[in-house]
């Protein structure tokens, strides 16, 4: 992917891709510290990613997202600034994700964990369809959805369990579940379980259900929402 950075202050310009490059393979082709040089550029040249303050000179970072808004196919947008209060904008033009400054290298590396997923061609991940990157200690594991136990919400990333333990995946877990195959069940608001993994199902308050899952030593909720579908499913 090809990605420019606009940003004013030189510090934080170097710092962004000093992020970029350590956790991406994305290549930074211009950076610019004003909001209408940048638009010249992006007008003749194509980038897959625009990195974008918005307090800049010329015009600022709104407009220029605002001005390209309309393209038929857009650069993904994510916005870094040290203002909260843009966030509603930003997000009514499309902007991919939001980055606060200063920069955590955490949350950095989360959005472009994301961004490397979302980036992925359609009929690639039709074929990937079974397999997930899953995460940990800096490094990608591809795991098949087979092997996967259950996986539990952790904020904007999710915790993926396998027989190898735990991972996490930078996304949240209804995002999880469009990539996951029809054996995976949403029993609870914050789990989703692989159905062929349950080695025993027991009773628990008020009309829920606890399920066990091999190596796994605590019980994984069915909540009393989701207890009809889940016995449907289970054919119990």
């Amino acid at each position: 992917m090809r990605a420019v950075i606009v940003e004013d202050e030189y510090l934080a310009q170097e710092e962004l891709r000093y992020l970029i490059e350590k956790h991406s393979a994305i290549t930074i082709t211009e950076s610019f510290d004003d909001g209408l040089a940048a638009l010249k550029y992006l007008q003749t040249h194509k980038v897959d990613v625009l990195f974008l303050d918005i307090n800049i000179p010329s015009i600022d970072g709104m407009l220029l997202a605002r001005s390209l808004h309309a393209d038929a196919r857009p650069p993904f947008v994510i916005f870094t600034t040290a203002y909260k209060e843009h966030a509603a904008d930003a997000f009514e033009l499309e902007a991919f994700d939001y980055l606060l400054k200063p920069l955590n290298e955490t949350r950095v590396k989360g959005v472009l964990d994301k961004l490397a997923i979302a980036a992925t061609p359609a009929d690639t991940l039709t074929e990937q369809r079974h397999t997930l990157h899953l995460m940990r200690d800096n490094r990608i594991r591809i795991t098949d959805t087979a092997d996967i136990l259950y996986a539990a919400a952790n904020e904007k990333t999710t915790l993926v369990y396998t027989p190898d333990g735990e991972f996490y995946v930078p996304y949240t877990i209804s995002e999880l579940m469009t990539q996951l195959p029809a054996n995976f069940f949403r029993c609870h608001r914050s789990y989703c379980v692989n159905l062929d993994k349950i080695t025993e199902i027991a009773p628990g308050l008020n009309s829920t259900y606890h399920v066990f899952l091999p190596g796994i030593p605590h019980p994984v909720l069915v909540s009393r929402s989701n207890l009809k579908a889940f016995r449907e499913r289970m054919q119990l």
